[in-house]
């Protein structure tokens, strides 16, 4: 199982087209416009967005902006068997929110069913065969817009993140094992002088998923202002691979895509670990462009790059992670979660 394409549900779907288009070098690449609602479809390498906005009050995504603000709707996984994937979600505890459907096509067929996630997140379950990968959004845009290649090329989503209530980790880690297989990994405690988080990650055993789940450990939590902001759980932020973060990056502020800053401190302390050694002719570019860079072993090559955006909704809610991992490299940048979480509260902190 993989992430197969991430579904927005926001106020404008044109203008939010052209927000990814202007700023993350994405390309539209379908529409459909139906009674209920008016959904764009963007993508960026193998990575495809739907955005969609109610075009009446009944539709489901008037009923989400009704009770959140914009946001991840449903996070849709590539499957090899859909009706077993439907079958294990049901008998684990999600609700059936649209039966399996089957659409055909001249290269191939589509068969797609959507089940509930956890509070009010969807999951769609894809299965394709025989339609390449740049196609297979037909199943909600039947009629393509063929464009030009970004110059900015993303290659994969890389993990998604779920922020659940307070007291909720444990239930909702147990919740994903039945209902899609995930297996718990990693375990991360995050404290600062203010606040805290845990974190659990999930990962699927035949697969590229990675599905890092937080709760806020304390009232004062960036997870709990998000919590409270959104009015619940969900998706608080998706983080995009790329095989040139220096590149991306210098393309992304480039298009006034706006950054959470870093401070210098960090980078003093980065070199007297040795990572202007590590990172060599990068080093310069790194710190000049405020990337992240993370290591777990002194003696291999491999290295996480990380950035994070600020919210690209007017709430504090969602943000963009773009991460490079050279060498194979693992994990999620455990070395840098402590000058994350407190480049968060900074900007937090400006809200109040």
């Amino acid at each position: 199982m993989k992430f197969d394409h991430i579904h927005f549900y926001v106020e404008d779907a044109e203008a939010s087209r052209n927000w990814f288009i202007e700023k993350l070098g994405f390309r539209g690449v379908g529409q459909a416009v139906t009674e209920g609602c008016h959904t764009e479809a963007i993508a960026n390498g193998p990575v495809y967005i739907l955005l969609s906005s109610p075009r009446e009050s009944r539709s489901p995504v008037a009923k989400f902006l009704a009770h959140h603000p914009p946001g991840v709707a449903d996070v849709a996984f590539r499957v090899a068997d859909a009706d077993g994937a439907v079958d294990r979600a049901i008998a684990g505890g999600a609700k059936l929110l649209e039966p399996l459907q089957h659409r055909e096509f001249a290269i191939g067929t589509l068969r797609w069913a959507t089940i509930s996630g956890w509070g009010d997140l969807r999951h769609s379950l894809v299965e394709v065969k025989g339609i390449p990968s740049d196609s297979r959004l037909l199943l909600h845009c039947p009629n393509p817009v063929r464009q030009a290649p970004s110059p900015l090329q993303l290659t994969a989503i890389d993990h998604v993140v779920l922020n659940v209530d307070g007291g909720d980790l444990e239930t909702a880690l147990k919740w994903y094992e039945r209902v899609l297989g995930l297996q718990p990994q990693q375990t991360f405690n995050i404290q600062t002088d203010r606040s805290g988080l845990q974190s659990r990650v999930m990962v699927h055993p035949d697969g590229e998923t990675q599905f890092p789940i937080n709760q806020p450990a304390s009232e004062t939590s960036q997870i709990q202002e998000f919590l409270d902001v959104n009015r619940g759980s969900g998706i608080q932020h998706i983080a995009l691979r790329s095989d040139n973060i220096i590149h991306a990056i210098r393309s992304l502020k480039g298009r006034n895509l706006p950054f959470l800053s870093v401070p210098q401190t960090y980078y003093e302390q980065m070199q007297e670990k040795g990572g202007d050694r590590r990172l060599r002719g990068d080093w310069d570019e790194i710190r000049e462009l405020q990337i992240l860079a993370d290591w777990q072993d002194p003696t291999s090559e491999a290295m996480l790059l990380q950035i994070f955006t600020r919210p690209i909704f007017s709430q504090p809610t969602f943000f963009f992670e773009l991460i490079e991992r050279r060498v194979d490299a693992r994990g999620f940048g455990e070395g840098n979660f402590q000058a994350l979480f407190e480049a968060i509260e900074r900007e937090q902190l400006q809200r109040k």
